[in-house]
């Protein structure tokens, strides 16, 4: 049976500008960096108590996702903090927080212009 998710992939245009916005400001931390083929390497990158992994790499076939609105979510446990620890740091959101009937979030931009979800721990 499946046990969990191992990596999402974060499409990049530039995997070095990439690397440091997510290593920097979001504090995430390599996993692995190698050499993948000439124009790329394979970028993995844990996140704090997490078994799933970010990926920075984008197949030819998919740049097209480049700068689009991601497929997953990034869950925090305080989103007002980190929020204002993130723009502090020179991270630039769609917004401020927002709170629904579902949960409280903020949609965070990278350095690539890919739309990430932050949503809070529990509702």
């Amino acid at each position: 049976m499946i046990k969990y998710v191992d990596f999402v992939s974060v499409p990049v245009a530039d995997q070095k500008r990439a690397l440091e916005f997510y290593t920097t400001k979001l504090g995430l931390t390599v996993f692995t960096d190698q050499p993948f083929d000439d124009k790329q390497r394979w970028i993995e990158l844990k996140l704090p108590n997490a078994q799933t992994k970010l990926v920075l790499f984008t197949a030819d076939e998919h740049k097209d996702r480049i700068g689009q609105a991601t497929n997953f979510s990034l869950v925090v446990d305080n989103l007002e903090r980190t929020y204002a620890q993130l723009r502090e740091a020179g991270v630039e959101f769609l917004g401020p927080p927002t709170k629904q009937e579902w949960g409280s979030f903020v949609i965070m931009v990278d350095s690539e212009g890919n739309k990430l979800l932050l949503k809070a721990d529990g509702k």
